[in-house]
């Protein structure tokens, strides 16, 4: 048994959850926030058996895709940049980190 951890945008994380029910896969969705960006993202713990691990990332890949999105960076605030606005710039979002770990033991009580 496998487990696959996807960190998917919250843009796309709607999106991902029919279609992994659509093909009969469930998983358990935590809210989590981005280290870069800070922008929330869900975090999807999905238990499969080693043969579907392949179909599971597939279908990630398949439905969460990188978008451009402009972001103001945050500017520090001090005595020389008192006047300073920082201008948009062009990030990547969105698409999906993907770990698949093996799971030694699984129960369900």
């Amino acid at each position: 048994m496998r487990l696959v951890i996807a960190m998917v945008q919250d843009q796309d994380v709607n999106r991902l959850l029919g279609v992994l029910t659509d093909h009969s896969y469930y998983a358990t969705k935590l809210a989590s926030t981005g280290g870069f960006l800070r922008l929330g993202n869900t975090t999807l713990l999905i238990g499969v058996e080693d043969e579907q691990v392949r179909e599971v990332v597939d279908l990630i890949k398949d439905t969460c895709h990188s978008r451009k999105q402009l972001m103001t960076p945050l500017a520090s605030v001090g005595p020389s940049m008192n006047n300073y606005i920082p201008e948009p710039v062009a990030v990547s979002v969105g698409g999906a980190t993907v770990f698949v770990v093996d799971v030694l033991e699984f129960s369900k009580v």
